[in-house]
């Protein structure tokens, strides 16, 4: 039972065994109720519910297993030890473990089916049931399953005749699950969560997967009992929900459990198989709204302020991935301040943002702690100077669920007049799908736009980019609203001049179309570095001495650049014998871990860092969009090394940094080398530069787009 961040991690895992099968379990959160995410079909696991757990576990405890068949959890053998008894006795042995009384139990396609047994045969024990996509084997139409022959010899293998056993374990078993997950999510652009459930197929097997399928229809004479019959004992209170799109499971089914439990219906439009991950934010509201209406609210006490004699409130969300948008947004938002002096800012943000706006006297909102970590996970996914931009965001769904459902708590308790959002995907995205969320006005910053394939990737990334692209332009087209203003930080000439994909617009025309542009933000004056004696007298350097600064960002990818460069060290020196190095690790690398050269100062968190950077004589940066303008603004030489397999570095910063004529481009493989290395670095020291000259206006553009929106 993994996960990717700390926030969303059980606080207790453990295994409940009932007659020798031991079943995993977590627990996450805590509070007065509890809910319990019940397990499906065996074909995936609790990981199934990683788009609800940490918003749950913020307002009650939550409870999760994974069903016998998968995840951490034994595959006994046999139809058998799958059947419908046999999981809700299960349920019941976790609710044991974990020391619940009751629960209120969540269940998922034929989970729901398991959630009605436990009710119906320990009803003390069962508060409420909510019912996703419910699967089970009442009695209704099933357009298209009726061509399934679950025992025979396929003579076909189109659609629902994949559903055979013998097909999948003569070797069918990956062609029906790629058919099953393509059918659960049927609403464009679930290519992750095809993807996601795909792969917890392959943590069990076909056998286990055609054991579970038996014990659940009453295959291979197992005998099974009623729903009907089940239902009849049913007395909590229930919740069906179901997608009008559903392929698995007809919306019938949902209706027909509605009407034999007495209980509410909720129908999704559209929706298919898997709302839980394709419409999370909607899901998760049902299930807090229904939890919560099952007890009296608790007395309160509030305050309400009539409209005019509230202060003007802004909520600004700064992209925790480096530290180049504190800079940038901190610049703004001064600017804004003096456009509007009485504005109250409360930012929403995470570190290593954090440390530089509480150093910065800002306010961090408290439900900031709620947040799950981006860099945290960024470093996780990144190798030896390679990082998959694209498909580490991609894999970071389930932190971003989370995050706006951090955002969604804060602006549903607390009123705001605007919401500033710097590269804050998350809070973009979930807008655009819900977009009756949206009480305030939503300006959107970026400094690119459009996902680009790395040329490694082939077709299947190409074709993945391009349908990232094609959501995000049908969100925009659909509801244009959303987005109060979408501001480019830059020119249009910043802009790359390639296509979103195939049949999809181009990306600079489209961009000029969509966006104001504020001109690049430096967050400092240039003018106020342009004396570097004065300068480097101010910070302490020695006036003739050579100085090199070596720095990688805000988060931790950037350690191996940093490791090279000390490799690189004593052949420099041996070169320039007065050379001096200042190496900065940043908020997120150990200083203290780093190896220790002559004639370098390591040091972590520099503030003012770009006073530093106009003091060099060279530079030896990451390939990020800040510290090379910031560079380019101060005039100095520098060199930047891309992070491998990073679009955002390779593609849309290289393009404007060729643009500016701006740095010189060294590839990491040459970094590598030692040698070659410290004779770049001699060789640029101090090198005569004819960079276009940087914007210094782009801060008060950007809060002039932003002053009419409160």
């Amino acid at each position: 039972m993994t996960t990717t961040t700390a926030v969303l991690e059980p606080t207790r895992t453990g295994l409940a065994t009932r007659d020798k099968v031991r079943i995993s379990y977590g627990v996450h959160g805590a509070g007065s109720t509890t809910v319990l995410l019940m397990p499906t079909w065996a074909v995936v696991h609790s990981r199934i519910w990683k788009a609800q757990i940490g918003y749950l576990a913020r307002h009650f405890r939550v409870v999760t297993f994974d069903g016998r068949g998968n995840g951490g959890s034994d595959r006994p053998e046999g139809g058998t030890a799958y059947r419908d008894e046999e999981y809700a006795a299960d349920a019941l042995a976790v609710l044991d473990a974990t020391g619940t009384e009751s629960a209120v139990l969540v269940g998922l396609s034929w989970g729901v089916t398991w959630s009605l047994h436990l009710a119906a045969g320990h009803p003390t024990r069962v508060q409420a049931i909510i019912g996703i996509a419910a699967s089970s084997n009442v009695d209704v139409p099933r357009k298209g399953r009726e061509v399934v022959d679950w025992e025979g010899s396929p003579t076909t293998t189109e659609g629902w005749a994949k559903y055979n056993r013998r097909y999948w374990l003569d070797g069918g078993y990956d062609d029906f699950i790629g058919f099953f997950f393509d059918q659960m999510f049927a609403e464009p652009h679930s290519t992750k969560q095809i993807e996601d459930a795909i792969g917890w197929a392959h943590e069990t097997s076909a056998q286990v997967v055609a054991d579970a399928s038996a014990g659940m229809h009453g295959y291979d004479g197992i005998v099974t009992t009623p729903i009907e019959q089940v239902c009849a004992e049913v007395r909590c209170p229930v919740l069906l929900v179901h997608g009008t799109d559903d392929r698995i499971s007809p919306p019938a089914v949902g209706e027909r459990l509605a009407e034999l439990t007495a209980g509410s219906l909720v129908l999704l439009e559209g929706g298919g198989h898997g709302p839980m991950a394709r419409h999370p934010v909607k899901i998760n509201h049902l299930i807090r709204d229904f939890v919560e209406g099952l007890a009296p609210p608790p007395p309160t006490r509030s305050t309400w302020q009539r409209a005019g004699r509230r202060r003007r409130r802004a909520l600004y969300l700064s992209s925790p991935i480096g530290l180049g948008h504190a800079r940038r947004d901190l610049a703004i938002a001064d600017e804004l301040r003096q456009l509007h002096p009485d504005l109250e800012i409360s930012w929403l943000a995470q570190h290593p943002v954090t440390a530089v706006l509480e150093a910065a006297g800002e306010c961090v909102h408290p439900a900031s702690a709620w947040l799950a970590s981006e860099s945290g996970h960024i470093e996780r996914e990144a190798g030896e100077h390679d990082l998959h931009a694209f498909q580490a965001i991609r894999q970071m769904d389930e932190i971003l669920v989370n995050n706006f459902m951090v955002f969604d708590d804060v602006i549903r308790d607390e009123h705001f007049d605007l919401v500033v959002a710097d590269e804050a995907w998350d809070v973009d995205y979930h807008l655009h799908e819900n977009p009756e969320l949206k009480r305030f006005a939503f300006a959107w910053l970026t400094d690119f736009v459009g996902w680009l394939p790395m040329p490694d990737g082939g077709d299947t990334e190409a074709a993945l980019t391009a349908d990232y692209n094609a959501e995000m332009i049908e969100q925009r087209e659909r509801y244009h609203r959303v987005r109060d203003r979408s501001i480019f930080v830059g020119s249009p000439e910043d802009v790359v001049a390639r296509s979103f994909g195939p049949g999809l617009p181009d990306i600079r025309a489209w961009t000029r179309a969509n966006f104001d542009f504020a001109g690049y933000v430096t967050g400092f004056d240039p003018a106020s570095v342009a004396d570097r004696e004065r300068l480097r007298s101010e910070l302490g350097y020695a006036a003739a001495a050579p100085l090199c600064v070596v720095t990688v960002g805000g988060s931790g990818v950037g350690e191996p650049l940093l490791r090279r460069v000390l490799d690189a060290v004593p052949l420099a020196r041996r070169a320039v014998p007065d050379l001096r190095f200042l190496v900065v690790a940043g908020p997120r690398i150990d200083p203290r871990l780093l190896p220790r050269r002559r004639g370098v100062s390591v040091r972590g968190l520099v503030p003012e860092l770009h006073r530093h950077l106009a003091a060099a004589d060279l530079a030896v940066v990451q390939g990020g969009l800040t510290t090379c303008m910031e560079l380019a603004a101060s005039r100095r030489p520098f060199l930047y090394v891309p992070l491998r397999h990073h679009f955002e570095q390779n593609f849309h910063v290289r393009h404007r940094l060729t643009r500016y004529r701006a740095g010189r481009c060294l590839p990491y493989e040459q970094a590598c080398d030692p040698d070659v290395l410290a004779t770049t670095i001699a060789a640029d020291l101090g090198r005569e530069v004819d960079y276009l000259p940087v914007e210094t206006d782009g801060a008060a553009r950007a809060a002039a787009l932003l002053a009419d929106l409160l």
